[in-house]
């Protein structure tokens, strides 16, 4: 049975407390001086043979590596922002790729975290004594989740934190708005990225680009955390007609449509409110690509490699081969001609609901 504390002992407990205090911030100021220094000699930079390497023209082929300026995610680190520096978040995420594209090993990095901004991610050691005070209070946990030492000894320009989010589907978001410093990226290794959608005539698995598309997929992510998707469906569909061959090539000769071998639907759904989403360059067109109409809601699934369109959509996924089988059937469904904007189109008679849904979580 537990006794009732004296006057003594809360003196006691008190100049503990105080002690600690005192220690912790002696500590805290030791390592934001030895930061300081170790900035100029150990810290990793472009440029140096010990930097990330691969020049531009190695790196063209490679595809688009992008993140989400004012995001920043939480996750264990991998490497440390304050002995990794980069010129860029592009090049920040090239690093984490390279952590997931190991031979045969398991993705090691799937999201990470720059600082970029040369003006508000210089060292802030001005506001290291407020800090140092609130913090110590909670140094365990700030010793488990890193991140708050970082913003207690302040932050250097070009920081790149290679992270591990436990489930990379629904990442641990940190904060977010424009007084966040961050900028922050997805990275999916090969099998990982995956989400379904669901349709009364199948089930299509989806691969998501968030290194190419990242204010896309976050979207998408937020649909998978909805209860419903109640006025998410597709309403027209175009076959690939005689102007796409089985493999989606254009015929030589045949016309560029209509049809146009693509089926279009919405994600606007009842009880959301969507904003708009930012075009992000992307790659052409190609049979199984999943993109946006303008800024969304309305996006498309193509049954063929529509090379003529070049860039003009933004691209934020890709079916499977093996389930574009269902994508083909839905396009065969009965519809009803249209025009829109001086543009035949079919729409369906019977709108196919729709709803993205996730993989089964990881436990």
């Amino acid at each position: 049975m537990g006794r009732r504390q004296t006057d003594s002992d809360l003196h006691r407990f008190t100049l503990w407390v105080l002690f600690l205090i005192a220690a912790i911030s002696c500590c805290m100021a030791y390592y934001s001086f030895s930061v300081s220094l170790k900035g100029n000699s150990d810290t990793i930079f472009v440029g140096s043979s010990e930097s990330w390497r691969g020049n531009e023209e190695e790196r063209e082929g490679d595809g688009c590596c992008r993140g989400v300026e004012h995001l920043e995610l939480w996750g264990d680190a991998m490497k440390w922002g304050s002995d990794f520096k980069l010129n860029s978040s592009e090049e920040c995420c090239r690093a984490c790729k390279e952590m997931c594209e190991s031979d045969g090993g398991p993705c090691l990095c799937n999201s990470w975290v720059f600082c970029g901004n040369k003006q508000d991610c210089g060292p802030r050691f001005g506001e290291v004594s407020q800090h140092l005070f609130l913090s110590s209070l909670t140094v365990i946990y700030s010793i488990l989740r890193f991140e708050a030492i970082n913003k207690i000894v302040g932050l250097d320009f070009g920081e790149c934190w290679l992270k591990k989010q436990k489930d990379a589907l629904d990442p641990d978001w940190r904060d977010s708005g424009d007084k966040v410093i961050w900028t922050s990226g997805l990275v999916f290794g090969k099998g990982e990225g995956i989400i379904k959608l669901k349709t009364e005539h199948g089930i299509v698995n989806v691969k998501l680009f968030p290194d190419c598309a990242p204010h896309s997929v976050y979207y998408i992510l937020e649909l998978l955390s909805l209860q419903h998707c109640a006025g998410c469906h597709f309403y027209r569909a175009e076959s690939r007609g005689n102007s796409w061959d089985l493999q989606g090539n254009h015929i030589e000769h045949a016309p560029y449509g209509p049809p146009y071998a693509l089926i279009q639907g919405t994600v606007d759904a009842y009880g959301t409110v969507f904003k708009d989403i930012p075009q992000e360059a992307c790659p052409t067109i190609r049979r199984g690509s999943i993109a946006w109409v303008g800024s969304g809601p309305d996006f498309f699934i193509s049954l063929a490699n529509h090379h003529e369109w070049k860039k003009a959509y933004t691209v934020f996924g890709q079916v499977l081969p093996e389930d574009m089988e269902i994508v083909e059937k839905i396009s065969q469904l009965p519809t009803i001609p249209d025009v829109w904007s001086n543009v035949e189109v079919a729409v369906l008679e019977r709108p196919v609901p729709l709803r993205f849904i996730r993989m089964k979580k990881i436990p």
